[in-house]
């Protein structure tokens, strides 16, 4: 599968949503209908969807399955394949959905990103990440990810009946649970691979998901690491929130654009 590495933004963006973490799946309705409801009211002129988009996606060939699994992610692809007819969406895979493929992007519309990838906006290079991969401390994670990232690994587990594959996403889900209950203290981002990154990449701003702690923060050396909130319409307050860039008025420099936060239910 080809994967973007760079976007170039052309003149005419005035305004670029990020979101990630949406965890999108059937048995929380709600945060689907606000995410639906997003896509078709959304002003921007691109959208930037870095990763864990679905809860877990097993494989592309769930959209071929019987209804009785296929309806939700169809349901998925029949919102963005509205929203691509509108204006271009590119997607990052996270942790949860590391096996979208080619037949995902295909019948959306949607363009694949790698991880990293970067974005120029105006003079400013944009450093895009769904972040899990700087989680330094995260050892077991990290280990797991090498594991399951590999060409090897995933040819053999795309090769077991779907069954089978929607039972491992289960259990995963199940383990990743227990794991919540009892944990106190989550990984952050490593601010100094997140410098390096930066720097190999001269950009001067970082947007990522994955930790589930939105915040902007301000590096050594002056790049600012923005970080994505997760989604969740029945959280009090509602999560629905969207990390959009405005261009100023006419050619305007980069200290004339904007950048805000919005809920997704006023965006």
């Amino acid at each position: 599968m080809r994967l973007l590495n760079a976007v170039q933004a052309p003149p005419h963006w005035r305004t670029v949503d990020f979101i990630s973490d949406l965890h999108l799946q059937a048995a929380e309705p709600a945060t689907f209908d606000a995410w639906r409801t997003y896509l078709a009211n959304t002003a921007c002129d691109a959208l930037f969807i870095l990763g864990d988009l679905f809860e877990v996606w097993v494989g592309d060939d769930v959209l071929d399955a019987p209804v009785a699994v296929s309806a939700f992610p169809l349901a998925c692809v029949q919102a963005l394949a509205a929203a691509t007819q509108r204006f271009p969406v590119y997607f990052m895979c996270g942790n949860r959905d590391f096996l979208a493929g080619q037949q995902l992007l295909m019948r959306t519309g949607m363009q694949g990103l790698a991880d990293p990838a970067v974005l120029t906006l105006g003079t400013e290079r944009w450093l895009l990440s769904h972040g899990d991969a700087l989680c330094l401390a995260d050892t077991d994670y990290l280990r797991f990810r090498h594991e399951v990232r590999s060409p090897e690994w995933q040819a053999d587990f795309l090769a077991q009946p779907l069954t089978q594959r929607l039972a491992v996403a289960r259990q995963l889900r199940q383990n990743s649970d227990q794991r919540k209950g009892t944990q106190t203290q989550w990984a952050d981002v490593d601010a100094q691979a997140a410098n390096e990154l930066l720097a190999n990449h001269q950009a001067s701003h970082m947007v990522h998901g994955h930790t589930h702690m939105p915040g902007t923060h301000r590096l050594e050396g002056g790049a600012l690491r923005h970080v994505l909130s997760d989604w969740d319409a029945q959280s009090n307050p509602p999560r629905l929130q969207v990390f959009r860039w405005k261009a100023g008025e006419g050619n305007a420099p980069s200290h004339h654009q904007r950048i805000s936060t919005e809920s997704a239910s006023t965006a």
